[in-house]
């Protein structure tokens, strides 16, 4: 019995052992574009990359994006060609190595911008990857993340105010996925974006009290001002949207305003 137990588990060993040798190292390069923007890498903290096999779920690689946000004259001003590659020396990417022993649905996820969390989107795609096939030229395996990545500046956190009425000054920072900047005019226009608060006071939605932010005169700052008739918990809900792509994103901050 003892020798029939030993027998089992060396050839579950072998075939295991044959299983990892079987194993070709496959080479994969991601890039994760802002949509309507540069390469997020880390400036922004980078992004996470997750490789899975689709139909099980398993792990097979995982990385964070690191590098430059690229350059912005061939990704923003050059007209694209079939076959045209965005990224050049220094663009940020990851560089992966995926076992494979046959031929394999992958899940490929993004995750990110990792610094701006409160701003962060998930993109993901599926690809057939083949043992021994890298997918590491050119631009590599290109995914892009919308949204817009905004972060409340003030009020700081459950900051408090005494007397009514009172006016609250908020400022926020906003800019694309890779941290590119906004501005009047600029290559990110800003007057082409709506930024405003949402706000509740007391946990009950009060779009009356609602109000816009405007540039502030420095770049990717916008102001406004939150108007609060009467005490209690405001929570207000920044977002900043871009009205020719629906790039959006939001953050949150609260304001205790007391009576006299």
């Amino acid at each position: 019995m003892l020798r029939k137990t030993s027998s089992l588990i060396l050839l579950a060993l072998l075939c295991a052992s044959t299983s990892l040798l079987a194993a070709t190292p496959t080479h994969l390069t991601v890039r994760v574009l802002s949509k309507d923007a540069k390469f997020v890498g880390t400036s922004m903290g980078g992004v996470e990359v997750l490789v899975r096999d689709a139909e099980t779920g398993e792990l097979l690689a995982q990385g964070v994006t690191s590098g430059s946000t690229g350059d912005t004259a061939r990704i923003m001003r050059t007209d694209r060609q079939r076959g045209m590659t965005l990224s050049t020396e220094g663009s940020a990417k990851v560089d992966l190595v995926v076992d494979l022993d046959e031929p394999t649905l992958v899940e490929i996820s993004a995750r990110g911008p990792l610094a701006q969390r409160q701003s962060a989107q998930r993109v993901s795609l599926t690809q057939w990857m083949l043992p021994g096939k890298d997918v590491d030229t050119g631009d590599g395996l290109l995914l892009e993340l919308p949204g817009t990545v905004v972060d409340v500046l003030a009020p700081a956190t459950h900051s408090a105010v005494t007397g009514v009425p009172a006016e609250v000054s908020v400022e926020v920072n906003v800019t694309m996925m890779c941290g590119c900047p906004l501005s009047p005019g600029g290559l990110w226009d800003s007057n082409g974006f709506e930024i405003r608060a949402l706000v509740s006071l007391d946990g009950e939605r009060r779009a009356d009290l609602d109000f816009d932010l405007a540039y502030a005169g420095t770049v990717s700052r916008f102001a406004g001002t939150l108007k609060a008739p009467e005490p209690g918990a405001y929570d207000l809900t920044v977002y900043a949207f871009q009205k020719a792509t629906g790039n959006t994103g939001l953050d949150r901050a609260t304001v205790i305003v007391v009576g006299e």
